[in-house]
């Protein structure tokens, strides 16, 4: 079996900046699980996966075209503080803001008495991304994880309901069992 459309991918990954500063790492923690082929993962990293199997091990770098896409000046705003009445805004807050193209995720970058200035850039946006990658373990979707276009965790839909009664039990290729340990790690929860 290897990782094509309709396939759960199962990896660990350590993820740098150009400096070679880590920026995460789930080594040590449990692996990103997503649904190959459904726009879940950045699509640089998604075409490097494949073709792979469980075992297989890579370094790639993306582009931010191939990433989270350039970064635009004009999703970084001042917005007057009175917006925030009642709130309490913090440098690194996020939220998500109401606009005309409707709801986007911001992050307060600086506060003043006058303004509050978010960015509706991922974080990520602009960058290019230097991947290590171990795919750990692939399996087929199930009719409800291909239906609903992400995997379900905990058996329900983003591990919050309980497991639907006709769903089969998934074949599974894991990778073969190593000797040495990943080194310990953090990891915010996936790619994003």
């Amino acid at each position: 079996m290897h990782i094509e459309k309709d396939i759960v991918v199962s990896i660990h990954y350590r993820l740098n900046d150009d400096q070679g500063n880590e920026i995460e790492n789930s080594f040590g923690n449990e692996p990103m699980v997503y649904l190959h082929g459904h726009n879940n993962m950045i699509p640089g990293l998604e075409k490097e996966l494949e073709g792979k199997q469980p075992g297989d091990q890579f370094k790639v770098s993306v582009s931010p075209e191939d990433g989270y896409g350039p970064y635009v000046d004009g999703l970084k705003q001042q917005i007057p503080s009175e917006g925030f009445e009642g709130l309490d805004p913090k440098i690194g807050m996020e939220f998500t803001a109401d606009t005309e193209n409707g709801p986007i995720q911001v992050r307060v970058l600086e506060i003043t008495e006058e303004f509050v200035t978010v960015d509706g850039n991922h974080p990520f946006a602009g960058k290019t991304l230097h991947f290590d990658v171990d795919i750990t373990e692939i399996r087929d979707a199930t009719p409800t994880e291909l239906d609903h276009g992400h995997i379900h965790a905990g058996g329900g839909c983003c591990g919050s309901e309980e497991p639907e009664e006709e769903e089969e039990e998934a074949v599974v290729e894991e990778a073969p069992a190593k000797e040495d340990k990943p080194e310990e790690g953090t990891c915010c929860g996936g790619c994003h």
